[in-house]
């Protein structure tokens, strides 16, 4: 999955969430790794903000214009998976 592209203007704020340690967390931390890099690069004036915390479950927020708010549960998925999920709660499956 690529976010090598510009995210639509409705879209206001990603938050991620996960756990540093937790291996329920592992593809949420390696999709942070490999892709928020990219997403910024191309979206550089949307807020992603990423939230590790011991214990949280992995799951991601996605805020669109007039405060509607959407969310995905990332536990125990691969990056892969994870970015697949992601793509699909932005609209850019």
């Amino acid at each position: 999955m690529s976010f090598a592209k510009v995210l639509s203007p409705a879209l206001r704020e990603i938050r991620i969430l996960c756990c540093q340690s937790n291996a329920a967390s592992a593809g949420t931390r390696q999709f942070i790794v490999s892709n928020y890099p990219v997403i910024k690069q191309h979206n550089p004036d949307l807020p992603v903000l990423i939230r590790e915390a011991s214990g949280t479950p992995a799951r991601v927020f996605a805020r669109f214009e007039a405060g509607v708010e959407k969310k995905v549960e990332l536990d125990n998925l691969s990056s892969s998976n994870v970015a697949a999920k992601i793509a699909q709660l932005l609209n850019i499956a």
